[in-house]
C-alpha cells in the first residue's frame, strides 16, 4: 500500500506540516472545509480526496505530490539528474566512484518507493561491479534491478538492459551458452510480440556478437551484426550506436574486412570521444589495436593495445585491464619480446578465473603453453594446454577449442604420445563441427525491417 492510500501517513503528514507553519485547524480549513473535518483527517479517520489534498496543499504551500506521498517536489527528477551525473562518473572517473554515488541514489529511491529510479540505480550499480570484475555482484544487481521494474509492471523493452546485463556477467564469467539463451530468448520474444523498439534489439543484438564469436558460431554473430546495423539509423542514444560499432568490428574482422573493421572502430572511437566515455573508448582503442594485429601491423597493434590498458587501468576496470593484458601479450610474443609477454600474462592470471574471464584466462595459458613450447619446456607447455582446454570445454567456446586440441595433439605427437595426439585432434574436430544452429538452435525471430 503506497503512502497515498495510507490516510493515517497523510493525516499525520498534514499536521506535521500546519504545526510547523503554526496554523490552526480552523485556519488551515477554511474556506472550504471545518475544522473538525481536519480533526478528523489528522487523526487518520478520513481519507481525503484529491480535492481536498490539493486545498490543504495550496494552504500549507507545498506541492500536491509531496502531501499526497511524502516525496519532496522534484525529488524524482533531482534523482534522475544525479543518475545521469553517476553514469558520467562511471564513463570518465571510474566505476569505484561512482558505486558510491549509485548507492546513495539506491537508498534515497528505495526510501521513497520510486521504481524507476531504484532500477536505474541497480543498473548502475551492476555496471560497476561488473567493470571492477565483480561479476557475481553485478549480476546480483541485475536482477534485482529487472525484479524492480517487472513489479513496477515495466514493459520488456524497459527491462532489455537488466537482461543484458545479466548475460554480459555471464558472458564474462565464461558461461557463454547462457548468456546467449538469455539475448536471444528476449530478442525472440521482442520480435514475436511486436515490441520493436530499436534501441533495445540493437542492444541485445550488438551484446551477441562477442559470445557468438567466442562459440565459434560466426555465420550468426554476421547475421546479428547485419541486423544491428540496419537497426542503427532508428537508435536515439549515441552511446548505443558506438558501442554496436564496436562490436560489429569483431565479426567484420572473421569475415577478413578489415578495413572496414577500422572504419567501424573509427566511428565508435569519435563517438565516444564526444560523450568522454571513458572505459568504451578504451576498449576501442582494444579492439582497433585488435585489427591492426590481424592485419600484420603489429607496432601499431602494440600502441592502441597499450593506450587501451593505460586507460583501463586508470579508471580501474579491473576485469576488461586483464582481459587486454591477455592479446596485448600476443602481439609482443610475435614481436619477439617472449619474456615480456610472459611476464603480463603471470601478473594478470590472478585476476582470472573459470568463473571470471574464462575465455581470456584460457588463452593466456595458451599463450604461455606457446612460449613454452619455444622454450622448449615440453612439461610446462603440456600443463598450460590442459588448463587452457578446461576452461574453454567449460565455457563452450568452440572456435577456439578446435585451434587449441590442434596445439595440444601436436606437441603430444612430437613427444612420442601418438594415440593420445590422436585423441586431442579427434576432440578438436567434434569441437570444429559444432557452431552455428547445430550448437546454438534456431535463430531467434527477426524485426520486420
Amino acid at each position: 500500500m503506497g503512502d497515498r492510500d495510507d490516510r493515517n501517513a497523510v493525516g499525520r503528514r498534514v499536521q506535521r506540516l500546519r504545526a510547523e507553519r503554526g496554523m490552526t485547524q480552523r485556519q488551515l480549513a477554511e474556506p472550504a472545509y471545518t475544522a473538525a473535518y481536519i480533526s478528523t483527517l489528522e487523526a487518520g479517520r478520513v481519507r481525503p480526496s484529491d480535492e481536498a489534498l490539493r486545498h490543504l496543499a495550496e494552504r500549507l504551500g507545498v506541492g500536491y505530490e509531496e502531501l499526497a506521498t511524502g516525496r519532496p517536489a522534484r525529488l524524482a527528477t533531482d534523482l534522475r539528474l544525479r543518475l545521469t551525473e553517476a553514469q558520467r562518473t562511471l564513463a570518465t572517473e571510474g566505476a569505484e566512484q561512482a558505486a558510491g554515488q549509485y548507492a546513495e541514489l539506491l537508498a534515497e529511491a528505495e526510501a521513497y518507493e520510486l521504481a524507476e529510479e531504484r532500477a536505474a540505480a541497480l543498473l548502475g550499480l551492476g555496471e560497476c561491479a561488473v567493470e571492477t570484475g565483480e561479476l557475481a555482484a553485478g549480476r546480483q544487481y541485475f536482477e534485482r534491478a529487472e525484479q524492480c521494474l517487472t513489479d513496477a509492471g515495466a514493459p520488456l523493452p524497459a527491462r532489455v538492459p537488466a537482461v543484458r546485463g545479466r548475460a554480459l556477467a555471464h558472458y564474462l564469467a565464461g558461461e557463454l551458452r547462457y548468456a546467449v539463451y538469455l539475448l536471444e530468448s528476449t530478442l525472440d520474444e521482442l520480435n514475436r510480440g511486436g515490441l520493436h523498439d530499436p534501441d533495445a534489439l540493437l542492444l541485445l543484438y550488438a551484446s551477441a556478437i562477442g559470445p557468438y564469436m567466442d562459440m565459434g558460431a560466426h555465420a550468426r554473430a554476421a547475421q546479428a551484426a547485419e541486423l544491428a546495423l540496419s537497426l542503427a539509423p532508428s537508435a536515439g542514444d549515441p552511446a548505443l550506436v558506438a558501442r554496436m560499432h564496436r562490436s560489429v568490428a569483431r565479426t567484420l574482422l572473421a569475415e577478413g574486412r578489415l578495413a572496414d573493421a577500422d572504419a567501424s572502430l573509427a566511428k565508435a572511437a569519435e563517438l565516444y570521444r564526444t560523450l568522454r566515455l571513458r572505459t568504451e573508448l578504451a576498449n576501442c582503442h582494444w579492439m582497433r589495436g585488435y585489427v591492426c594485429a590481424q592485419n600484420g601491423e603489429l607496432p601499431r597493434a602494440e600502441e592502441e593495445m597499450r593506450e587501451a590498458l593505460g586507460m583501463l587501468s586508470a579508471s580501474r576496470a579491473a576485469l576488461y585491464s586483464s582481459q587486454v593484458a591477455v592479446e596485448l601479450a600476443d602481439v609482443l610474443h610475435r614481436r619477439g619480446k617472449s619474456e615480456e609477454a610472459a611476464e603480463l600474462l603471470h601478473g594478470v592470471l590472478d585476476d582470472l578465473s573459470s568463473e571470471r574471464g574464462a575465455v581470456h584466462s584460457a588463452g593466456a595459458h595458451r599463450l604461455l603453453g606457446i612460449i613454452a613450447e619455444d622454450a622448449r619446456d615440453t612439461e610446462a607447455a603440456e600443463e598450460h594446454y590442459v588448463r587452457a582446454l578446461s576452461l574453454l570445454e567449460r565455457a563452450g567456446a568452440a572456435g577456439d577449442l578446435a585451434d587449441l586440441c590442434r596445439l595440444l595433439g601436436d606437441l603430444l605427437r612430437r613427444t612420442g604420445r601418438v594415440e593420445a595426439a590422436l585423441d586431442a585432434y579427434r576432440t578438436g574436430l567434434g569441437h570444429r563441427t559444432a557452431p552455428g544452429t547445430t550448437t546454438l538452435g534456431p535463430a531467434p525471430a527477426q524485426p520486420p525491417l
